[in-house]
């Protein structure tokens, strides 16, 4: 892709803040990629950050007689994971670029709206609109016009996602939604889950010094 976009290392190491020897690392499959790299990245070569995923799938579809034809499956346990204090997502059919939606399996963990604003300073808010259907357990959905919902299994929410909202674990048990969004989030939507990621990660880590750092971020083939 940097080859494709005429760059050099050194162009691609100014654009990102990485170092050409990490880059040149990265390109060689020495080094895993981290969520971090994975969006410097995107950011400095503008492209999808799911193109650095299935980089063979970066280039969009032909067009046929019988127009597009395009089709993603999601097998059980692939996608696309970031773990927050508040949230486990899934982001689905990661493997298919260009995208009007984003798909998202998503487990709410926090339970109070004290320990969700706590984590991303308030209500989160983000370009576009949003679907979210309850598979399991109960939810409770705060946005800032309405008064709080409460959505038990085979529920559903439909609203402008650029109006702050916040998702919480209502029940004692486990709370899952599949979420769509339209049309793919922003840059800083992304960034704010990210750096939620992070902060998890090094909390876990000042717990445990002596264990190995596990990256939160983003971990492909789990459930």
């Amino acid at each position: 892709m940097r080859l494709d976009k005429r760059m050099t290392l050194a162009q691609v190491s100014a654009k990102t803040g990485l170092a050409i020897s990490t880059l040149s690392k990265l390109e060689k499959g020495q080094v895993s990629l981290s969520f971090d790299k994975l969006t410097l990245l995107s950011k400095g070569l503008g492209v999808d950050i799911a193109s650095l995923l299935e980089p063979q799938l970066h280039s969009p579809p032909p067009r046929t007689a019988l127009g597009s034809g395009r089709r993603a499956v999601q097998h059980a346990g692939d996608g696309q994971l970031i773990e927050t204090s508040s949230y486990r997502q899934l982001y689905l059919a990661t493997e298919l670029l260009n995208k009007a939606m984003t798909p998202i399996a998503v487990e709410i963990r926090a339970r109070t709206l004290a320990e969700f604003t706590e984590e991303f300073g308030g209500l989160i808010r983000h370009s576009g609109e949003e679907f979210s259907l309850v598979l399991e357990g109960e939810l409770e959905f705060h946005s800032e016009l309405y008064a709080p919902l409460r959505l038990k299994e085979g529920d559903s929410v439909y609203f402008d996602s650029d109006m702050g909202h916040a998702y919480l674990n209502a029940g004692d048990t486990r709370c899952r939604v599949i979420c769509v969004c339209a049309p793919r989030g922003d840059d800083a939507m992304t960034d704010l889950f990210v750096s939620a990621s992070e902060r998890l990660g090094a909390a876990a880590e000042i717990d445990a010094p002596t264990a190995p750092r596990s990256r939160l971020a983003v971990k492909r083939g789990l459930r």
